[in-house]
């Protein structure tokens, strides 16, 4: 690796540092300082491969935030998130390229829509934060993460075809559809696969470190292979990653700790390595083109820039208007429909912010032959001046809109009392049945005479009790029970809790982001249970 990069790495994970600290937007403040930062003579001047960098940084991103998201919401939630991922992602490049092929038309169609493919998918990462920060319904946080996973699969498809089209091939209009049809079949097919084999993984090996390192190769295993077959790399990563995020809960509590500040890591130094590389890069892009074209390019981007915050609303609430109508007038209401307001709309109409993916596909665009030298510029500048420019105008003023709207979560906190309510009652009913068939079991084994013990244990265990020594008292009091007994015994109720929470959100009971902090509670008890067991008591004579 040259040190240029690595103080890249550095220094842009140190900006992000200071904005999280802050409570800034990170991308946007790393981009600035990064362009602030070209000007200085000791600046490195750094240079990755475009494609390289696509690939070294779409897998793990998208697996990280796949993981996170809900199935069960996502599901949910697929009628908006289909419209948003594919047709909103259509619309936006066809309506960006000819715009872009009208205004500049040295781009070429081709590449006026190769343009409009890079620019058309936002990206959730900051609405997310910022949704998560204001506490936003999570009907909208499930909508923008799912399409920020299926928008990414729509937009870099596109781009396989127009660069094909720029490069001389012929592909016709069913030619493209079935291109994306192939490309949805085996890039879900791929991901399901290598979802299934992690999987059986983790259930298999109790070793974190070991199920660690493949779950970090396995994104780029998914990714790899599915384009080779001409699939969707993205789609094999987001079927992986929502199939592996589903099924976690079924796997060792040290698997689940290791891996989540893992990527939270992973997703930090990737994000804010490429603003930062984007933004050291755009001056000298700026000055590779020419001194006429620049005027024109910096006019096409800020047209571009009106188009993608222009079609987002004018295709949101038309369509909701219709699954409105649909629902009420000719009774297609589906059980899976989640109703959107006019307020949520307005909310995900301005969410549409661009990143990562956007800058990155640009950069890789730039290494396109047929595109020519000044068309590639073109397009990265125009990249950069969108992204950035959404990050500004619908990134800072999102909370305002939010905050102006008066959109709170006070029906998911009702409803996750309801829930939690229920849970509790099946819990508790699930716990005892657990704990009569184990008391039968300890006298069959210890005798009458140490029910007493088996008693005072349970009773602490079934209040969850913080006391860090509770373990070490009920031993010391028993003359033949052991420490490894007492330890099972407590595990053991722990996972018929657990299965009581999977059991009420495969139901659609439970939400899913609340069975995530309930089983992380979970998991802390019994890491708590496992450190109490490895200090064993001195034995007595």
């Amino acid at each position: 690796m040259e040190a240029g990069i690595f103080y890249v790495l550095v220094g842009s994970v140190a900006v992000a540092a200071f904005a999280r600290s802050r409570g800034w937007p990170a991308p946007l403040l790393v981009t600035v300082v990064a362009l602030a930062a070209s000007f200085l003579p000791l600046v490195p001047d750094v240079d990755v491969d475009g494609h390289l960098l696509l690939s070294l940084v779409l897998p793990p991103l998208l697996y990280s935030a796949a993981l996170e998201v809900s199935f069960v919401g996502f599901k949910r939630s697929l009628p908006q998130i289909r419209n948003l991922g594919i047709w909103l992602v259509l619309l936006t490049a066809l309506a960006v390229g000819f715009v872009a092929w009208w205004m500049l038309p040295s781009l070429t169609l081709p590449g006026a829509l190769l343009l409009g493919a890079i620019v058309a998918p936002p990206d959730a990462v900051s609405a997310a934060a910022i949704g998560r920060r204001l506490g936003l319904p999570r009907r909208i946080m499930t909508v923008l993460s799912g399409e920020s996973l299926i928008n990414d699969a729509t937009s870099l498809t596109l781009y396989r075809v127009f660069a094909a089209i720029l490069a001389g091939a012929t592909v016709s209009v069913w030619g493209g559809v079935g291109q994306f049809l192939l490309a949805v079949a085996v890039g879900v097919g791929v991901g399901l696969i290598f979802g299934l084999v992690l999987h059986q993984m983790r259930m298999r090996i109790n070793d974190a470190v070991v199920i660690g390192t493949f779950g970090l190769l396995a994104p780029f295993g998914a990714y790899a292979i599915a384009e080779h077959l001409y699939g969707s790399g993205v789609l094999a990563v987001v079927a992986m990653g929502l199939y592996v995020g589903y099924n976690s809960p079924r796997t060792d509590y040290t698997t689940r700790q290791q891996e989540k500040p893992l990527w939270l890591s992973a997703d930090l130094l990737l994000e804010s390595f490429v603003f930062a590389y984007i933004g050291l890069q755009f001056p000298r892009v700026l000055s590779d083109l020419t001194s006429e074209s620049v005027p024109r390019i910096l006019a096409l981007s800020g047209v571009v820039l009106l188009v993608v915050l222009v079609v987002r609303p004018l295709f949101i609430y038309p369509v909701s208007a219709w699954s409105r109508f649909r629902r009420t007038h000719l009774s297609r209401k589906h059980s899976s429909d989640q109703e959107l307001t006019w307020k949520d709309n307005a909310v995900i109409s301005w969410a549409g912010m661009r990143g990562v993916v956007t800058l990155a596909t640009a950069v890789a665009a730039a290494d396109l032959a047929a595109l020519g030298s000044q068309a590639s510029h073109a397009i990265v500048v125009v990249a950069f001046i969108v992204t950035v420019g959404t990050l500004l105008l619908q990134g800072l003023t999102l909370p305002l809109l939010i905050r102006g709207l008066g959109i709170v979560s006070v029906t998911d906190e009702k409803e996750d009392e309801e829930a939690l309510a229920a849970l509790r009652r099946k819990s508790r009913k699930a716990g005892k049945a657990f704990l009569d068939q184990k008391r039968v079991e300890w006298e069959a084994k210890y005798g009458e005479s140490e029910l007493s013990v088996f008693d005072a244990f349970t009773k602490r265990v079934t209040r969850v009790e913080k006391d860090t020594d509770e373990v070490q008292k009920v031993e010391d009091t028993a003359t033949r029970p052991s420490l490894d007994d007492l330890l099972a015994l407590s595990k053991g109720w722990l996972h018929v809790r657990r299965e009581v929470l999977l059991a009420e959100r495969d139901a659609g009971n439970l939400d899913e982001e609340v069975m995530r902090e309930l089983i992380a509670a979970m998991d802390a008890e019994e890491l708590a249970l496992d450190t109490r067991g490895a200090v064993r008591p001195p034995s007595r004579a």
